[in-house]
């Protein structure tokens, strides 16, 4: 399955393709634990640096990991559900925004020139915000799919290591949604304050989700049903996106909340869905260290971050250079003249 011309035809086809994942490359992640072995250091003393070397080789396929071409992948989207006064800025933000990606004026520049990765910024139908999920299915299966295959086609096979962020005015109503809908305990549990809401907004975005469960409570077994009704061009985007790293063997960091939401139905899916993935942080947007854990996905940052863009992702990729610059280039007991345990 070529994931630059994938264009997936119907859920059953999308469910087929989520059902049947690559599992990884044992021998090579057998490899680089072998090596850490052997390396300058008490076994274990370099902690997840260790595991994420071993988790690069594995999905990689590669028994020395690479970090030579890594890419930031930033969807937007704009959201129908808006007029329930969810969010603090007005949806316009988000072409303004896009705008300021093109122009290098956004946190997500600087933070991907540091960490030397390239940034691909991918707005979907702007102009044509989803649909009120209190009214309506944000996304009739047409749109859901389109834009699923969107990000589907957007990875390719030489990539090293990816990130996925998001744009858009709204989507953490959407992301609260979601995660309601597959793991329950109410809207109240999921929903925060976003771009800043006040207590009335907060009101407004659980008074909202409750509404959006109700109207589509035919769809909350399926996962991808639940995708389509009541999230949004960017998460079911970053899903596609989530879905051909893994076909492509590319290891995938995660960025906040909305993202971690767009990529959860994966996990409802199939049992090692999100085993390509890494929780690069948890957002202080409330829910997110809730779904993490849901999913079984320990961060590895906790700076406060609640911006989106794909920034605490690309923050990260420098403690993935940095796992892969010891494993490369430490040396051995053996070629350092030091003796071992």
């Amino acid at each position: 399955m070529s994931s630059q011309t994938t264009s997936f035809k119907s859920l059953e086809d999308l469910r087929a393709a989520c059902l049947d994942l690559p599992a990884g490359s044992d021998a090579a992640a057998g490899a680089v634990a072998r090596r850490q072995d052997t390396l300058t250091k008490p076994p274990g003393s370099l902690g997840r640096l260790e595991t994420i070397a071993a988790w690069l080789g594995r999905w990689q396929g590669r028994d020395m990991p690479k970090l030579d071409a890594v890419k930031v992948f930033v969807f937007a989207g704009n959201h129908g559900v808006t007029a329930q006064g969810v969010s603090a800025y007005p949806s316009e933000v988000t072409v303004q925004m896009v705008a300021n990606f093109a122009g290098g004026g956004a946190a997500i520049n600087q933070l991907a020139r540091i960490a030397g990765a390239k940034l691909d910024v991918i707005p979907l139908d702007l102009e044509h915000p989803t649909g009120d999920f209190t009214q309506e299915q944000a996304m009739d299966e047409q749109a859901f799919l389109a834009a699923v295959s969107a990000g589907y086609g957007a990875v390719t096979k030489d990539l090293d290591l990816v990130c996925f962020g998001e744009m858009g005015i709204g989507n953490t109503t959407p992301a609260a949604a979601i995660s309601t809908a597959l793991f329950g305990g109410g809207a109240e549990k999921w929903t925060g304050r976003g771009t800043g809401v006040d207590d009335a907004g907060l009101q407004r975005k659980v008074v909202a989700i409750e509404a959006g469960l109700k109207r589509h409570a035919d769809s909350l077994s399926d996962p991808l049903k639940i995708a389509a009704a009541l999230g949004g061009r960017e998460l079911a985007a970053i899903l596609g996106a989530t879905l051909a790293a893994r076909k492509n063997n590319v290891p995938v960091l995660l960025d906040g909340f909305v993202c971690t939401a767009a990529i959860a139905p994966l996990a409802r899916l199939h049992p090692t869905g999100l085993a390509h993935t890494i929780a690069a942080h948890v957002s202080a947007e409330a829910g997110h260290r809730r779904l993490l854990e849901a999913l079984g996905l320990p961060p590895l940052l906790d700076l406060g971050m609640r911006l989106g863009e794909g920034s605490g992702a690309c923050l990260a990729v420098n403690i993935i250079r940095s796992a892969l610059e010891c494993h490369a280039k430490m040396a051995s007991f053996a070629e350092a003249g030091v003796s071992e345990k």
